[in-house]
C-alpha cells in the first residue's frame, strides 16, 4: 500500500464518527438520525432508556455521546457521571442536549463531567461540526494512549534483551558463574565499598585438587561435567544475594563474601569443601580410589585508603597455596 493510500485511510479514520444519542424521545432521536444520515463516516445508535445507555456504549464503543439532560426516572447529569466512573466509557466525549441556554445548568453539566453543551436542536451543520471536532479528539487520544502502550512495551522488550545481555557477559559459558570480567569489577565495587564503611570483606579462592590428572584419566567432556558440579555446589553455599560465586579460571574459582568474618568465611569454605567431597566424584588421583576435591585458600580484609583489592586475592591466594602444600581438601588461611 502506498503512502498516499495510507495517509488518506489515516485521514478518513480520523475523521470517522460513532454517535450514540440518549434521548427518551423518539422523535429528537429520528430528527437527528435525519441530520446525519447524509454525513460520510458517521454511524448513528439510538437508546430511548437512560437505564441501557451505559451498557449500550459499552457495547457500541461510540466516540461521542449525546446525552439529553432531562429524561423520566434518571437525571442526565447522574448519567453523566456514571459514563465518568466507568473505566470503559470515562474517556468519551458528551454533549449535553438541554431544551435551553442555562448558565447554571451549563457549569452542572461540565462539572459533572460533559465535555460539551448544546441546546437541543442545534443547527446540523453545528452539529456534524462538534461530533466531529469530539470525535476526532477522541480517536487522537486512543492513538495516543495505544502508541504510549506500545513504547512501553518495546522499552521493557529493551529492558528485558539489555539485561539478557548484560547476564550473558557477565556470565560463565561453562558454568553459568559470574566470569572473570564481572568478578574483577564487583571486588572492586565491594572493595570500595568495605574502605567506606570500614567493614570486612572476605574472598574464597577454590582450587579443584588434581584436575590435570581428572582430564588426562577421564577426558575433557567429563572434565567439564566435573566443573559444572563443583560449580553448582559454589552455588549452593552462598546463603545471601550479596555473594559472589565466579569462575577464575581453568579449575579455578573464587567466591566473594561481603560483610563477612574470618570465622563466617572459615565456616561457608568448610561447608563448601564437604559439599563437592558429597558430590562423589570418581577420580584416580592420588589413589585409585579416590574422590574429586576442592581445596580453598581464605582471606578476610578491612581496607584501607590506598590499598588495593589485589592484596585480598594475593592474601587468598596464599592460604590457597597452603592449602594444597599441606596435603590439598582442606581450607588455607595465610
Amino acid at each position: 500500500m502506498s503512502n498516499l493510500m495510507l495517509d488518506g485511510f489515516a485521514s478518513a479514520k480520523a475523521n470517522s464518527a460513532m454517535v450514540l444519542l440518549v434521548d427518551d424521545q423518539a422523535m429528537i432521536g429520528e430528527a437527528v438520525r435525519r441530520g446525519l444520515a447524509n454525513e460520510e463516516n458517521i454511524d448513528f445508535h439510538f437508546c430511548a432508556d437512560p437505564h441501557q445507555a451505559v451498557e449500550q456504549a459499552i457495547r457500541i464503543k461510540p466516540t461521542v455521546i449525546l446525552q439529553d439532560l432531562i429524561m423520566p426516572g434518571l437525571d442526565g447529569l447522574s448519567l453523566v457521571r456514571e459514563y465518568r466512573s466507568n473505566p470503559a466509557t470515562q474517556d468519551i466525549p458528551i454533549i449535553v442536549l438541554s431544551t435551553k441556554e442555562d448558565p447554571l445548568v451549563k457549569s452542572a453539566a461540565f462539572a459533572a463531567g460533559a465535555n460539551d453543551y448544546l441546546v437541543k436542536l442545534p443547527d446540523n451543520i453545528e452539529l456534524v461540526a462538534r461530533i466531529r471536532y469530539h470525535s476526532r479528539s477522541y480517536l487522537t487520544l486512543l492513538q495516543r494512549d495505544e502508541a504510549y502502550r506500545a513504547l512501553r512495551v518495546s522499552q521493557q522488550q529493551l529492558l528485558d534483551t539489555n539485561l539478557m545481555l548484560q547476564r550473558l557477559m557477565n556470565s560463565d559459558g561453562l558454568t553459568a558463574l559470574s566470569n572473570r570480567r564481572h568478578f574483577d569489577e564487583y571486588l572492586e565495587l565491594e572493595w570500595r565499598r568495605a574502605m567506606r564503611e570500614q567493614s570486612q570483606l572476605s574472598l574464597l579462592m577454590i582450587d579443584v585438587d588434581y584436575f590435570k590428572a581428572y582430564n588426562d584419566t577421564f577426558g575433557h567432556l567429563a572434565g567439564d561435567e566435573a566443573l559444572r558440579r563443583v560449580a553448582e555446589a559454589i552455588r549452593g553455599s552462598c546463603s545471601r544475594p550479596t555473594d559472589l560465586p565466579a569462575r577464575y579460571g581453568g579449575e579455578e574459582f573464587a567466591l566473594v563474601l561481603p560483610s563477612t568474618s574470618p570465622g563466617g568465611a572459615r565456616l561457608v569454605a568448610e561447608k563448601l569443601r564437604q559439599m563437592v567431597l558429597a558430590l562423589d566424584v570418581a577420580h584416580t588421583s592420588p589413589a585409585a580410589d579416590a574422590r574429586l576435591t576442592v581445596s580453598i585458600g581464605l582471606a578476610t580484609q578491612v581496607p584501607s585508603i590506598g590499598s588495593h583489592s589485589r592484596q585480598l586475592i594475593s592474601a587468598a591466594d596464599k592460604g590457597l597455596y597452603l592449602a594444597k602444600n599441606n596435603g590439598r581438601n582442606q581450607v588455607g588461611l595465610a
